[in-house]
């Protein structure tokens, strides 16, 4: 609302958009106006493919964008994967899509999305069975107390707060959550932990930590000091390792680091 979306295009001849409020007329490149209040679906510039195939499609997302559409309205990444599918392959009608699994709005990194049916059911099946091996890299101020270990806990969610809260013990509506971490690297002020989710429940990675004292940098949900300046949690899905549903390959993504210098660091 308020913004106008036009089109251009460059001499590779490969669609772009432009964005901009109508108030502010200011450009610095030179195209030709298609039509001033055409919409039609693009992939914008934060959108990366990781890997890509007949039945899957790895994408690495953002901070602030969302997997799947929620209450906000805001259109979701999977219906800008679905858009650029569809201009991709020139498909006619619905572009089919599955999403298997989600990450936090806050999270960098690897989405997963499955391109036809059968990939989905068998990826979803996969997902459930923890055939899956989903690494993590999260930046923590405050180190762990010991270089690696595991963490067993049982979280229980508040769909109120949507927020999970740590046990050590079973209680009662809680479910078992188990990750193993290790130290990878640190600056001056922060570490930089190594995570393997071996469970996947609500915030896991993020309560889990703060659990034991070391709150995923930006994450004022979980107890951090201070907010990251874009928004941003330090919490990035770095890598997922499979066997291909369909081809039975071996299938391994690494999600670039984020564009900031701290991430940078650890380049």
């Amino acid at each position: 609302r308020g913004y106008i979306t036009l089109f251009f295009e460059l001499y590779s001849g490969i669609p772009q958009h432009l964005s901009f409020h109508p108030y502010i007329f200011i450009f610095h490149l030179s195209f030709r106006v298609f039509h001033s209040y055409f919409f039609i679906p693009f992939i914008p510039n934060t959108m990366q493919i990781v890997y890509e195939d007949n039945h899957i499609i790895i994408v690495s997302k953002h901070s602030g964008e969302i997997v799947q559409a929620d209450k906000t309205g805001d259109e979701p990444l999977s219906e800008t994967v679905k858009a650029y599918i569809k201009e991709k392959y020139n498909k006619p009608g619905n572009v089919f899509l599955g999403v298997v699994h989600r990450l936090d709005r806050p999270v960098w990194g690897l989405v997963v999305f499955a391109k036809t049916s059968k990939a989905l059911s068998r990826l979803n099946e996969m997902f459930r069975l923890g055939e899956v091996r989903k690494t993590y890299w999260a930046l923590v101020q405050t180190p762990p107390p010991t270089e690696e270990g595991t963490l067993t806990n049982w979280l229980v969610r508040n769909e109120q707060q949507n927020k999970s809260y740590a046990h050590d013990k079973e209680v009662p509506g809680s479910k078992k959550a188990i990750l193993n971490y290790r130290v990878i690297g640190s600056s001056e002020r922060y570490t930089l932990l190594e995570i393997e989710l071996l469970t996947g429940r609500h915030h896991q990675i993020r309560c889990q930590l703060a659990h034991i004292g070391c709150p995923i940098k930006g994450d004022l949900k979980y107890g951090a000091r201070r907010n990251n300046p874009d928004g941003s949690i330090s919490l990035l899905s770095r890598k997922v390792d499979f066997v291909h549903p369909v081809s039975k390959i071996n299938i391994t993504a690494t999600a670039p680091l984020p564009d900031d210098n701290l991430w940078q660091t650890f380049k």
